[in-house]
């Protein structure tokens, strides 16, 4: 058997890489399909704008975008230990193209680059049946709970620098922006 080539995945050859400025227009079309109102797309460019740091990456198949992942900054309320959160949201595959392995590859070269940027850890609120796979866990194991009002297993956080959550605990708090989501 020949060896895949890399970006193999389940039979889809795609190329992940950095978002470029003349992707807005596309990405923002990917978040709009992927979900069930465009107010996931819309908080993408709010986030861009911000001027904040941010991690956004493209899945493209052909030279087509077919998927987004976007990582921003998080804050732990009353942590003054300097530590580098970044939050996972959103992660958006064209609906055609979902379940064949783009967002699992999305998400771990997303969290590939969040630690070799340096950060401590990524939370995530999303599908406590996915996350896990990625080495998320529910973020209560650590004392530490989302701003929003969430069922505990759906809020996760992945320790980018073991034992970087010790001793840690308090409320995330997003970008404002996320409050209109």
């Amino acid at each position: 058997m020949f060896p895949k080539p890399p970006g193999y995945t389940r039979g889809i050859i795609m190329n992940i890489r950095k978002e470029k400025d003349s992707d807005k227009e596309n990405i923002w079309k990917v978040n709009a399909e992927a979900f069930e109102t465009e107010a996931e797309a819309n908080l993408v460019n709010v986030l861009r704008d911000s001027g904040n740091f941010f991690i956004s990456l493209v899945a493209e198949e052909d030279e087509e975008i077919v998927g987004h992942i976007l990582f921003t900054p998080v804050e732990l309320i009353g942590d003054e230990s300097g530590l580098k959160l970044l939050g996972l949201a959103p992660m958006a595959v064209l609906t055609n193209l979902q379940k064949k392995g783009i967002g699992s590859q999305l998400v771990k070269t997303g969290i590939e680059k969040c630690s070799a940027q340096g950060n401590d850890a990524v939370v995530v609120l999303g599908y406590p049946e996915y996350y896990p796979k990625f080495g998320f866990v529910p973020s209560v194991k650590f004392g530490i709970k989302s701003e929003y009002d969430v069922p505990d297993e759906a809020f996760m956080v992945l320790e980018l620098k073991e034992g970087s959550l010790k001793g840690k605990n308090g409320i995330i708090k997003y970008h404002p922006a996320f409050g209109s989501v």
